[in-house]
């Protein structure tokens, strides 16, 4: 019997780990821009690669948009700040992604990442001036 209360103790605690191992400081990203582009072009790579990546793109102002992807119940909101020399994604908000104490599943900051490799990508394939 005792061998059966260690092995649920073992089980409980490593459950209890690989809870935690979900979640993960939140990502914000801040890249520079090669020289060459201008903000427009900046702006069209962003909203290309939140397309591409099923984001909800929405202009918030010059030089920003708030991006909102939703995948079943969680919701994940960010603000993309931009000019022609760079721009940063930057956590906004969340729903049922275990935010706190500036950690969040580590989803978000796949989501977040992707977007940003996206960005990148279409940025390469868009000439300079």
């Amino acid at each position: 019997m005792k061998k059966y209360v260690k092995w649920a103790a073992a089980i409980a605690v490593v459950g209890a780990l690989a809870g935690c191992a979900n979640t993960a400081p939140i990502a914000n990203i801040h890249s520079t821009v090669s020289a060459g582009h201008t903000e427009s072009q900046v702006r069209n790579a962003i909203l290309k690669a939140g397309a591409e990546r099923k984001w909800a793109m929405n202009d918030a102002g010059k030089g920003v948009i708030v991006a909102r992807q939703q995948a079943r119940d969680h919701m994940a909101e960010v603000r993309v700040s931009y000019s022609a020399s760079s721009y940063s994604i930057t956590y906004a908000s969340s729903s049922n992604l275990e935010a706190a104490n500036g950690k969040i599943n580590k989803n978000y900051n796949r989501w977040v990442n992707n977007l940003d490799k996206d960005i990148q990508v279409n940025l390469s394939a868009t000439p300079g001036k």
